[in-house]
């Protein structure tokens, strides 16, 4: 079974930033599509944003303007550029790479949001 890792997570004053990582080292993962997901407590695991293989990349509304998401094939890594977090951004981060029958997700990355 393949493991993707996510890291990066942490405590951020609002306003702050973080980079988040995910390493994934599975065959084909530049033919692969890569998400991030985050879940608050209490709250369902939702699309924050993604990166085809080729095409454009996606964001949720909350997020826009805010994130970049970002990949380096040549290392398996992708990322998660976050700035001027906010507190609702607290939740636990989530890495899923998908390609085929290939869907693997992270055990997951804390990002706290607080003064």
């Amino acid at each position: 079974q393949v493991q993707i890792e996510e890291s990066g997570g942490g405590l951020v004053q609002p306003g702050g930033s973080l980079t988040l990582s995910c390493v994934a080292p599975v065959n084909r993962f530049g033919l692969s599509d890569v998400n991030w997901y985050r879940q608050a407590p209490g709250q369902q695991r939702e699309l924050v944003a993604s990166i085809p293989n080729f095409g454009r990349k996606k964001y949720a509304d909350s997020v826009k303007d805010r994130f970049a998401i970002s990949r380096d094939n040549a290392k398996k890594t992708a990322y998660l550029q976050m700035n001027n977090l906010k507190p609702e951004d607290t939740a636990v981060y989530y890495c899923n790479v998908r390609y085929g029958n290939l869907n693997v997700w992270g055990q997951g990355t804390q990002v706290a949001v607080s003064s």
